[in-house]
């Protein structure tokens, strides 16, 4: 019976890609390794690589295995060598780790992953032999030792006779399967795999058999073989197999030697927590069902104010019971889905790394706060605009080495990736010690795509001019490039940022360098919203970009192009009737009405509306097509009383 792989391949796509990011990671951090460092991470590389090409082979993805032994073989010509790493050979190694994730990601999507770039595989063993030809042939003190040494007896003429065969031993081996491991059996099949590569395996417990059924008794297997290898290097090929807390190979004991007692399993400690993986999809669906079950507890609230008086009491218990249990459902749920900034901070060392070699210039990337958690489509949505802006930085940010060092700089220019929790949100701010932002460029570039007059861009400030990077086609990079200059694609960050419910700020010195700070949400599923009336509608406005409130009188207000400005907040802002703008019939003109101040596209803007309802935590649903399509709409929720109502998008309700 053959063992079915294929219902191991989400197994293999997650463990792959794992290996694969991690080498990734660990290639940049040796080029900026100091020697006594270079070894352990040499060893790191070779065990990633030693494992992709272990999975690859035992899932029959032949292509895989060959280019991951290749680039085995350059890492492990790496080994014991303790100068610096040419960038030349890690922009290969890099490359190699590059196509074998778009080889994993092929067998992800049910296709084959096929064979290896022909020029890659001989870059590659052409690399592997040169390093092999400029080892040392013996370390100094051998050599000397060597000098020292008698002449060894001269050899008698004839043909040199061929080296005695290695004799043949029996091993007893003995494996222990990690308890992380999500699938042991697995484990188990590769390492009686790795045995009979070794030689001659006599006896297995368990088998093949019960291996391939998914059984393998206290996640421990043991076996006899019959091999040439000494029991340390079996030890150590097995060792280089995933997931295995413990290996043993002993000589055979003589016959009278008593069997080994039958294992027992460990206590666990606090220490050792069981993990399982579980699909992203599986967890968003956990989660829709939780918000279904929020709102229908909303929904026997809102009945219950219905039944008199008298009999409410015992229904009321039972929701405030129930709304307890789903909300603490709803907090389980949303732990599950908390994932760590690492994710995502990881890759951005080997962005920066390969942006500053196309551009001659030189950067180290710190990150802090790698640690912090937030919610997984959260940091989905985040992950390229912190990308962009950290590829500003590098681009159009920091200067050439020359520059820098008659700026009386150091050579590296320096970016820091931070992240941080402030109550309820999480800020994560991208700086740099470049050359930092000219307002007056800025300030130029608006006038000139015609976003501003001339007499308005001079009436701003400093700090006030800055926020001009974010309008759409406003740059101050002197040189185009394939990386948006600096304020080039700011607009697309910015929109992304404030659709989850958070804000961006930028703060610059000229000759000092720049920090971008944006404030997010710690998850997107659930955001307190301000609910108002308009006609007979209801609408909701994210809490988080509302600034204040105010009733007024509107026909008393100041106009401006006609439109009349509420005084708040030391400057004026323009009002706009939230009636017409979503294509209802203009609201009351006289009396008094009531105007939130919120966030616009080019800054504050004033809603007047004819009524404040108050505010609610909205379980937020994404708008299904044709409704995504209408601007100025962002999600639906949906109240107590089952009436579904819909958040607004400010910024592109006012610009449509």
């Amino acid at each position: 019976m053959e063992l079915d792989l294929s219902k191991y391949l989400g197994l293999f796509v997650s463990e792959s890609k794992d290996h694969l990011e991690a080498l990734s990671r660990t290639l940049v951090d040796l080029e900026r390794a100091r020697p006594g460092e270079m070894p352990d991470l040499v060893d790191k590389m070779f065990r990633h690589a030693h494992s992709v090409k272990g999975m690859a082979g035992t899932m029959q993805f032949e292509g895989i295995a060959m280019l991951a032994h290749r680039a085995e073989d350059v890492l492990g010509a790496l080994r014991g060598r303790s100068g610096a790493i040419e960038p030349e050979l890690v922009d290969l190694l890099l490359a190699v780790t590059d196509a074998l994730q778009g080889m994993v990601q092929l067998t992800a999507s049910g296709q084959p992953p096929g064979g290896p770039d022909e020029e890659l595989a001989g870059n590659l063993s052409r690399a592997a032999a040169a390093l092999k030809r400029t080892e040392k042939a013996e370390p100094a003190e051998a050599l000397a030792r060597a000098a020292e040494a008698p002449p060894a007896p001269a050899r008698a003429s004839g043909p040199t006779p061929p080296p005695p065969a290695p004799e043949a031993r029996r091993l007893q081996v003995e494996v222990e399967v990690a308890a992380t491991c999500p699938v042991p059996s697995v484990r188990g099949y590769l390492v009686l795999k790795r045995l009979e590569s070794l030689g001659s395996v006599l006896a297995a417990s368990p088998g093949h058999e019960d291996l391939k059924a998914g059984r393998i008794p206290e996640r421990r297997l043991f076996a006899t073989i019959e091999t040439s290898q000494t029991p340390e290097a079996v030890e150590r090929a097995l060792a280089q197999i995933a997931d295995l807390s413990r290996v043993s190979a002993l000589p055979e004991a003589g016959p009278a030697t008593p069997a080994p007692p039958a294992p027992v399993r460990p206590e666990p400690g606090p220490e050792a927590q069981r993990t399982v993986r579980v699909r992203a999809e599986l967890l968003d669906g956990f989660l829709d069902v939780v918000g279904e079950l929020l709102l229908a507890t909303a929904r026997l609230r809102a009945v219950g104010r219905a039944i008199p008086e008298a009999q409410r009491r015992a229904h009321d218990e039972g929701v405030d019971r129930l709304h307890s249990i789903v909300k603490d459902l709803h907090g389980k749920v949303m732990a599950a889905r908390m994932t760590p900034f690492t994710v995502l901070s990881d890759r951005l060392p080997r962005a920066a790394r390969d942006l500053a070699r196309r551009s001659g210039k030189q950067v180290d990337v710190a990150v802090s706060g790698a640690e912090i958690e937030v919610d997984r489509s959260l940091l989905e949505e985040i992950a390229d605009p912190v990308l962009h802006v950290l590829r500003n930085a590098v681009d159009h940010g920091l200067e050439t080495p020359a520059e820098r060092i008659s700026a009386g700089k150091s050579a590296t220019g320096h970016v820091e990736v931070a992240a941080r929790r402030e109550r309820d949100r999480v800020v994560v701010e991208v700086s740099d010690d470049g050359r930092g932002m000219d307002p007056e460029r800025l300030r130029q570039a608006a006038v000139e795509k015609g976003a501003l007059s001339r007499e308005g861009a001079a009436a701003l400030s400093d700090a006030e001019a800055l926020e001009l990077a974010c309008l759409p086609g406003v740059s101050t990079a002197r040189v185009v490039t394939d990386v948006s200059g600096r304020g080039v694609g700011m607009d697309a960050v910015k929109s992304a940022v404030e659709a989850l419910g958070g804000s961006l700020a930028i703060e610059s010195r000229r000759g000092h360098g720049t920090r971008i700070v944006m404030r997010l949400p710690l998850t997107v599923a659930v955001q307190p919203v301000l609910l108002v009336r308009v006609g007979q509608e209801i609408l909701a406005l994210p809490v988080s970009k509302v600034h204040g409130a105010a009733e007024v009188e509107l026909e008393r207000l100041e106009r401006s192009g006609g439109s009349p400005l509420l005084g708040f907040g030391g400057g004026h802002v323009p009002v706009h009737d939230l009636a017409t703008l979503i294509g209802l019939e203009p609201g009351r003109a006289s009396g008094r009405r009531s105007v939130v101040v919120t966030e616009g596209e080019a800054g504050r803007v004033g809603l007047a509306v004819d009524q404040l309802l108050g505010q609610e935590e909205a379980v937020l649903k994404p708008l299904q097509r044709p409704l995504s399509l209408v601007p100025g709409l962002s999600a639906v929720t949906v109240l107590g009383s089952g009436r579904p109502v819909f958040v607004l998008d400010v910024p592109r309700l006012v610009a449509a």
